[in-house]
């Protein structure tokens, strides 16, 4: 990777994002919790969620990644509270898609991953980019599950 390249793929943008992620740390009581690593680069992500009336109601993150995984887990911090499991299903697809695929930037109000694009072309970043969505993804369906087969 040329110097060119790394400027153009850790832009301000996403410096600013690594430095600031929402919902840090973890929750006391979750409905769920998923760990997602990648075994490329040992990037980890932590995922504790709540839900209710079926919507992500209580959000944490414990977040050890490099600026893109950073970013992403900053992208999703930033537009996860109110979601349904499916919409966080629909988000992980989508940024997957952006970019293994070339597939079109995650609609609203996940359309905040279009920073990731100069990504695509670095398939051994994209791990790291999609452990966040992937963490929240399988916690909020876990959540859902329980929820729906206790009743509550």
């Amino acid at each position: 990777m040329s110097d060119t390249d790394l400027i153009k793929l850790y832009s301000g943008r996403i410096l600013e994002l690594a430095a600031d992620i929402p919902h840090v740390g973890r929750l006391p009581a979750p409905d769920a919790t998923s760990r997602r690593r990648s075994p490329l680069c040992g990037s980890t992500v932590t995922v504790d969620l709540a839900l209710t009336d079926g919507r992500v109601s209580a959000f944490a993150q414990d977040v050890k990644a490099c600026a893109l995984g950073q970013a992403a887990a900053s992208v999703l911090g930033r537009a996860v509270i109110g979601r349904s499991p499916a919409e966080l299903a629909q988000a992980r697809d989508a940024l997957q898609a952006m970019l293994k695929t070339a597939g079109p930037v995650p609609p609203a109000p996940f359309d905040g991953f279009e920073v990731l694009l100069p990504a695509r072309d670095y398939k051994n970043r994209h791990a790291s980019i999609l452990l966040a969505i992937e963490a929240a993804a399988e916690a909020a369906q876990a959540a859902n599950l329980s929820k729906t087969a206790s009743g509550a």
